[in-house]
């Protein structure tokens, strides 16, 4: 094994690929039996069971097997039939995304449009809905990661539900670090996945479909059938008693297992909050040193991921480059139209935890301060994330 060198990264500090938990990491390790051995089927289905207690859902969960990219693809190719008429609530890099897929299987997309560092008004939604009744599908992603925002889907679900409507969220990188349960916000399809706030590596799709949401895509003769986009041949793989459409992924099901686990013992309240006190201390920080946060205001940021906007003459991949170089921490760009303009801290499983709030502090504002930025105050910065740890603590 080679040494570790200056440039070896030490804190992965990034909204994803997230840093695993070892419980995670030995559970990848694990035997990987044959898919219709009886006692992997067993497994599959007690992992399932687990996902439908995180999920706090009445229904089974679909896990599809590929990162959350396929469960969204499968979402639009399997949920939107030609006839619809889909809103897609554009806030984000990844929001706006939506529309390209949604395009593909459906008569028309209208938007609500807002700047990536503002949310959706659920207001906006209500009146989009009155002056288009005929729209059938409502998609919205709960944190547009590029932009570190939150949609309020709690709101707009419950409209979206008066209307009569189904509603898509993308959960993938909010689930397991906030509080977002896919029955609560009336979501008909959620799509999420464990490589995010689970702590786990890419790989799996975590779906939770409403009866509602079965029966639109079972009425649907475009939804996929017999292919990896397929969404209803794994209806009932979750079951024991029942084949597989294909191999699934055994060692990320294992994976999976361990992460569970360590969410529902830790208790997911226990885990929200870690994530919040973690995102809270960055930001108090980084505000104090000089800095200036992505987000319009503190009360859209996510729990999940601190946006930082990078100051004028910045080259931001230099930025990050630098910081790994000198302090072996590595953060996220931007995606799209946010590329160059943020650098993203990442609070997910792993590292939501208080102590890596000064420890990013230290890597943005030192760096940045070696690159030339005058008037930052590292030592303020740190004492103000300081100051909202001690307070949780």
């Amino acid at each position: 094994m080679s040494k570790p060198t200056q440039t070896d990264p030490i804190f992965t500090l990034t909204t994803g690929p997230v840093d695993s938990y070892p419980a995670v990491l030995r559970a990848l390790a694990r035997p990987v039996l044959y898919d219709y051995d009886p006692a992997f089927l067993e497994h599959y289905e007690n992992v399932s069971r687990k996902v439908q207690k995180a999920f706090a859902s009445r229904n089974m969960p679909v896990i599809l097997q590929g990162e959350p990219v396929l469960g969204l693809e499968a979402a639009a190719a399997s949920l939107l039939a030609k006839e619809d008429v889909v809103l897609n609530l554009a806030s984000g890099v990844y929001g706006a995304g939506f529309a390209g897929w949604a395009k593909r299987y459906c008569a028309e997309v209208v938007e609500i449009r807002v700047p990536y560092n503002e949310v959706i008004d659920p207001q906006s939604v209500a009146d989009m809905l009155k002056a288009r009744p005929e729209i059938r599908v409502v998609a919205v992603c709960h944190h547009d990661t590029p932009s570190g925002t939150i949609n309020p889907v709690a709101e707009i679900g419950r409209i979206v539900h008066a209307h009569g409507a189904l509603l898509l969220v993308d959960a993938v990188s909010s689930f397991g670090g906030m509080e977002v349960y896919p029955d609560a916000i009336h979501a008909d399809l959620f799509v999420t996945g464990p490589n995010k706030c689970l702590g786990c590596p890419p790989g799996l799709s975590l779906l939770s479909v409403s009866d509602a949401a079965w029966a639109k895509m079972k009425a649907n003769p475009a939804a996929p059938r017999a292919s990896m986009l397929s969404i209803l041949d794994w209806e009932e793989a979750w079951r024991a008693d029942r084949s597989f459409p294909f191999t699934p992924s055994v060692a990320e099901i294992n994976g999976l297992d361990a992460a569970l686990d360590l969410y529902l013992d830790e208790g997911p309240e226990n885990v929200w909050r870690r994530h919040a006190v973690t995102a809270e201390a960055t930001r108090a920080g980084i505000l104090a040193a000089g800095l200036k946060l992505w987000p319009a205001s503190e009360a859209i940021s996510s729990p999940t991921t601190t946006a930082v906007r990078v100051p004028e003459g910045i080259d931001e991949a230099v930025l990050r480059k630098e910081a790994r170089r000198r302090y072996g921490v590595v953060f996220s760009s931007g995606r799209g139209e946010t590329l160059g303009k943020l650098t993203r801290i990442g609070h997910m499983g792993p590292t939501a935890r208080p102590i890596y709030a000064p420890i990013a502090i230290t890597a943005l504002v030192g760096t940045l301060t070696a690159m030339g930025v005058a008037g930052l105050d590292l030592g303020a910065g740190v004492t103000a994330a300081m100051a909202v740890i001690d307070r949780d603590l």
